[in-house]
């Protein structure tokens, strides 16, 4: 989830944000487009304008309180080592009296605070990146946290099966003598939420039939086992894919674990790539997509070697075979489909047009994908304008719309889009320029938990919560 290498600022223009489109998961129906500044001047949008925050962290609506949960390497860990850094994407799990929180760490090689190697819980003990699973009260207020994955490396997405567990995701390629790294990595690997015992010698299980290469995201179909995966590269761009359980498999707790453990579990099931075609005619880039409300069919595309041994997943295919997206990043599933971001796009690193933000549909039953949500390059970042980019992680909210999380140039919010399509400012960053992680609500949804990744904060926001304006 942290922005590539290449700056994005040096690309944008004075281009107008474009329309927004958006349907969005739960009950919500899709939407027409209305014009970005639809509401009338003055006229409170969302929760209203944010309030400045005299202790500089997080500025929110009148009303609305944050505590902060965790700070990485000032708060302790259950065994007194510091939290660690750079926490990204959550899984929020209900518990009795309050939430358990499985929260991703994207620790590459050098961060300050690493994920502790632990008997039974460790992949590759020549990495430093992981899991931590964090128990709260119903008021937000933290009450343990600890190990539940680690030895692994740039964990930074995800997604929450429909069992109740967290899949956990590398975003590296890295092969073993690479950084100290003792193993190959860019797995999915699964965390219970339950205990850290629960996890002991099962959670370091990497899922190989899921594929080795720069994971992003998942959202796992209820009905069929069936998980879907974002890849965030470049050189080229990288993919959407499916994979399809083998015939007879029953999701459930345990079930992914014991499929990878089992004989040929490394291939087991398909993992194919996304191709969309308009018209008969195939589409090279997602970013060819310009109108919400644009659909696409869909073709999958068998994967030759999901492992990666000599080739990356996503140089096996040509750009006619398959189609490319750039930053492909969260997703959430709901409405009978998945919902996956494009965070931006830009014609110098191989896209077919330029954007700060997409959210797409893919409708299973259809075989199709909609383009929801489209943010046009945002022409000044570091000014907080109503202009937003760079969307990453998504969650559907209890109240309608959803929640995006801004990972983009200049100033960082957490962007609230209404049921009618209207984007507001849920919260804003005033600590630094660092991005907003993991937004995710409560089960009984009176708080949305989130995490700034630089310095670590892990944040619990609570306010009168109702249906966005």
């Amino acid at each position: 989830m942290s922005t590539a290498p290449l700056n994005r600022r040096g690309f944008l223009g004075r281009t107008a944000l474009t329309g927004l489109g958006v349907a969005l998961a739960g009950s919500v129906e899709a939407l027409v487009r209305p014009a970005f500044a639809s509401a009338a001047p003055g006229q409170a949008i969302g929760y209203g304008p944010l309030v400045p925050d005299p202790n500089r962290i997080l500025s929110l609506p009148v009303g609305f309180s944050y505590t902060v949960v965790a700070r990485s390497g000032e708060t302790q860990l259950d065994g007194g080592v510091p939290v660690p850094s750079d926490p990204d994407a959550i899984g929020v799990f209900a518990r009795p009296g309050g939430s358990t929180l499985v929260t991703n760490h994207e620790i590459g090689s050098d961060e300050p605070f690493g994920v502790p190697a632990l008997d039974g819980l460790t992949y590759d003990t020549g990495a430093r990146g992981g899991t931590t699973t964090t128990a709260v009260g119903a008021d937000g207020a933290r009450q343990g946290q600890y190990v539940s994955v680690a030895g692994t490396v740039n964990n930074c997405a995800g997604g929450i099966t429909p069992w109740g567990t967290w899949l956990t995701c590398e975003e590296t390629e890295a092969r073993a003598g690479e950084d100290g790294f003792l193993l190959d990595h860019g797995y999915v690997f699964e965390v219970d939420p339950a205990s850290q015992d629960a996890n002991r010698g099962k959670s370091p299980v990497p899922l190989k039939f899921l594929g080795r290469y720069a994971h992003e995201a998942v959202a796992v179909d209820p009905a069929s086992s069936t998980i879907y995966l974002t890849e965030d590269a470049s050189g080229p761009n990288g993919l959407y894919y499916r994979w399809t359980p083998p015939q007879g498999f029953r999701g459930g707790p345990n079930a992914l674990r014991e499929l990878a453990q089992s004989p040929g579990g490394d291939t087991a099931g398909a993992l194919q790539a996304m191709a969309c075609f308009q018209g008969g005619t195939h589409v090279p880039d997602l970013s060819q997509a310009t109108e919400p409300g644009t659909v696409y069919t869909v073709q999958w595309v068998g994967v030759p070697d999901r492992d990666a041994t000599s080739t990356s997943v996503r140089e096996q295919f040509g750009n006619d075979v398959v189609t490319r997206s750039r930053k492909l990043e969260g997703q959430w599933w709901g409405d009978g489909g998945a919902y996956f971001v494009a965070s931006y796009a830009r014609t110098s690193d191989g896209s077919v047009a330029e954007h700060d933000g997409q959210v797409w549909f893919y409708d299973p039953a259809k075989q199709t994908v909609t383009l929801k949500t489209l943010f046009g390059v945002n022409p000044d970042p570091a000014v907080d304008t109503g202009n937003y980019d760079g969307p990453d992680n998504i969650t559907v909210s209890p109240y309608g719309g959803v929640i995006l999380a801004e990972d983009g140039e200049g100033i960082s919010h957490l962007v609230g889009v209404t049921a009618e399509g209207v984007p507001f400012a849920m919260a804003r960053n005033e600590l630094n320029d660092s991005e907003f992680c993991g937004p995710a609500f409560s089960a009984d949804g009176r708080i949305l938990f989130a995490n700034i990744q630089s310095p670590g904060l892990t944040l619990a926001i609570r306010g009168p919560w109702h249906r966005p304006l």
